[in-house]
């Protein structure tokens, strides 16, 4: 069945490229995905499946199962997400996309179209599924929980999935590689926001004042010291300022001063460690210059883990596909992706895909305004999808 998926994929390579390409052009930000969710729908329902849309806003969700299916046969979920990013392009492609200031700069265009076609390979091969196969077009992966919305509306349930499989196109990995490992493969990420107060003046006058950019500006390159002399160097962190804002004027001094970013880490302990240094300094050194701060952090994603036996099904598909040497694991990197809220749950596996251009330098990366990849990888990426499922399945069933 494997090989045949592989064949079956690559006969699409067309019309995969053609999906991926009509999403780049109309691109949709978190929990807006109503075009594209709506042509996932109307195809999801041309090849015979019961569609729900609206779950969790704009998701979208089908069951592909044979007839007469037994009520306590196995599910399996596959997950893909739909949403863009607040983005201006820059590349003057034939697919270019036609919203100002919005862009798939992460692939999931790639993902949407590989969705659809994992669903086209599953409904032909149906009557040889052992069980269901739940799929999910899920909205507003990239920080706005659109996971957590879907399992809030019932994704999860009815039937409730023994495991959800999901892949990652991954521009900076050679084409074609798949990455494929058990426990963490992606990280916690969160947000943080420090508001300096002090007390504005004349900039000819800093006496009379508490300079609040100062006092943020020391607070920024403190910050540094917490992964380099706080977190045990066998344990990962990050701790990254994204937007600094302060005053209006060259003869002011600021009386407030704003520091808005992302931390990451890989493990509980280490999160609560470095936002409970990053507070004290941050107020330690704001009382030391006679200003305060106000501090405030969320945990927007978990880390992203897969079970052992999630991982075993995708490595064993993906050697199937590719030659042996091109299935890897990697370090764990410090990206964030929603897909832990349903790896939390149920347990399964998220791989990556490399999609780098080969005999070429590597393309601009992810979330950039520059942003593509290779869209021969797409065929593989459906062939993974779909024979997961299958495989799953089939060992669930015994």
């Amino acid at each position: 069945m494997h090989e045949t998926f592989k064949q079956e994929a690559q006969a699409m390579q067309d019309q995969l490229v053609a999906w991926r390409r009509d999403f780049h052009a109309h691109p949709e930000i978190g929990f807006e995905e109503v075009r594209t969710g709506g042509i996932v729908a109307e195809y999801l329902q041309g090849l015979g499946l019961e569609v729900t849309t609206g779950v969790g806003k704009t998701g979208v969700t089908a069951i592909v199962e044979p007839d007469d299916l037994p009520a306590d046969a196995p599910t399996v979920m596959l997950r893909f997400d739909m949403d863009a990013l607040s983005i201006q392009e820059i590349p003057d492609v034939a697919y270019r996309s036609t919203q100002e200031g919005v862009m798939h700069a992460c692939g999931h265009d790639g993902h949407t179209a590989m969705g659809m076609g994992a669903a086209a390979l599953l409904v032909r091969h149906r009557d040889e599924l052992n069980g269901r196969v739940k799929l999910v077009f899920q909205p507003a992966e990239e920080g706005l929980g659109g996971a957590r919305a879907m399992v809030a509306d019932g994704v999860l349930e009815n039937p409730r999935p023994g495991a959800a499989f999901g892949i990652h196109l991954w521009n900076q990995l050679p084409l074609n590689q798949i990455v494929v490992q058990e426990g963490p493969l992606w990280a916690i990420a969160g947000i943080f926001n420090v508001t300096v107060h002090g007390k504005g003046g004349h900039g000819a006058e800093p006496h009379a004042t508490i300079d609040a950019t100062l006092i943020a500006a020391q607070i920024l390159v403190s910050w540094q010291s917490i992964i380099a002399r706080n977190v045990r160097p066998t344990d990962s962190a990050v701790i990254t300022v994204g937007s600094f804002h302060s005053g209006s004027a060259a003869n002011v001094v600021s009386e407030q001063a704003t520091l808005y970013g992302t931390y990451r880490a890989f493990k509980d302990d280490v999160e609560t460690l470095i936002l409970t240094r990053m507070q004290e300094m941050a107020q330690q050194i704001a009382a030391a210059y006679g200003g305060s701060v106000e501090f405030t952090s969320r945990r927007g994603i978990n880390a992203t883990v897969n079970d052992e036996a999630g991982a075993a099904v995708m490595r064993d598909v993906a050697r199937r596909l590719v030659d042996a040497d091109q299935v890897v694991r990697i370090d764990p990197m410090m990206v964030g992706e929603d897909m832990s809220e349903f790896l939390d749950q149920v347990g399964g596996c998220f791989a990556l895909v490399g999609a780098a251009p080969p005999d070429a330098p590597l393309p601009a990366p992810h979330h950039n305004p520059s942003f593509d990849f290779d869209e021969s990888m797409l065929a593989t990426g459906v062939a993974l999808l779909a024979g997961s499922a299958y495989e799953y399945l089939a060992r669930a069933a015994g």
